[in-house]
């Protein structure tokens, strides 16, 4: 198995913790989507599985053993830190070259991650001409070089444009419907709610949740029923006796919390008013990951009224 197991993940840096007794595992065939603030520990708990940096204590382990551990590791463990790291006066190409020849893969394998990447027109070109998204696709290719069984990326949809998040959706979903383990971390609520099956969770360097991504969405966040309908003020007023919160929305819609759309047909239904659209709204993982990070944030902007938005 090539899971990744973190155990009791312990990370000091002086008197700040930045990552505190983390216990979790990233199975194979899914895609764990590794979410939290800013300063949550994120980018540190994936260094420490990468063994870039060491911890102050616990483990984390890539099929059972410690990264360093691992010979020629790019066979086993691909991974995307750092769009930067690539030498600038190299090309794309001389770049990958050189990590193929350090882990004993095959040249050709090279012009493949290239093609996959969208990379082989610049690949003779010098990574210090490439723009933001450019370096996130080579680093991509850098972290599928040597077919691995673990893919990381940190942020990998940084500086893309519509078709690269896109590629980026496709990518990892096929990496893990082909058995391989995938995590990737992002701060793209929406996007991620689009390829996640599990999420990791963290706030200030603990564990907030370790669940799959439906279950996720439906315990932290409440339905709610949108509704159009020829008498909208009659049923209003129907829905509040009920009993129930009414908000006016757009194109005199009314939003209904806490109640499904079988509950207010039913009421519509016994006041005579007859309806135009009627839907559940389900709820989002943006909306769910506020409710469950908002006393967790370490960084926050703080409205005019004082209200806090936290930012991921």
């Amino acid at each position: 198995m090539t899971s990744i197991h973190v155990q009791e993940l312990t990370k000091d840096f002086g008197a700040k913790r930045a990552v505190d007794h983390l216990t979790f595992t990233v199975h194979p065939g899914q895609v764990t989507g590794f979410l939290g603030p800013n300063g949550a520990g994120k980018s540190t708990t994936m260094r420490l599985v990468l063994g870039t940096d060491t911890a102050t204590s616990g483990t984390a382990t890539v099929g059972d053993r410690p990264y360093r551990s691992i010979p020629e590791p790019l066979r086993v463990v691909g991974a995307l830190l750092d769009a930067g790291a690539a030498h600038g006066s190299r090309t794309a190409r001389n770049h990958l070259l050189a990590l193929a020849t350090a882990n004993r893969i095959p040249a050709a394998r090279v012009d493949e991650v290239l093609a996959e990447a969208g990379l082989t027109d610049v690949a003779g070109q010098r990574v210090r001409t490439y723009s933001l998204g450019m370096r996130q696709r080579l680093g991509i290719a850098g972290a599928l070089l040597g077919d691995p069984q673990v893919v990381m990326l940190d942020e990998p949809s940084n500086g893309l444009d519509p078709e690269g998040i896109i590629w980026i959706r496709d990518l990892v979903r096929r990496l893990a419907a082909e058995g391989r383990t995938v995590l990737v971390s992002s701060h793209l609520m929406n996007e991620t709610a689009t390829f996640a099956d599990q999420l990791v969770i963290l706030g200030r360097g603990r564990l907030l949740a370790d669940t799959p991504m439906r279950a996720f969405i439906d315990e932290h966040s409440s339905p709610r029923v949108r509704v159009r309908a020829l008498e909208s003020s009659r049923l209003e007023a129907a829905l509040t006796r009920a009993g129930h919160a009414v908000e006016r929305g757009e194109g005199g819609r009314l939003l209904v919390d806490g109640v499904r759309a079988e509950q207010v047909g039913a009421i519509a239904a016994h006041e005579g008013v007859p309806v135009l659209e009627l839907a559940d709204e389900e709820g989002s993982l943006e909306k769910a990951y506020f409710a469950l990070t908002a006393d967790d944030t370490e960084f926050a902007a703080r409205t005019p009224a004082g209200r806090q938005e936290a930012r991921t």
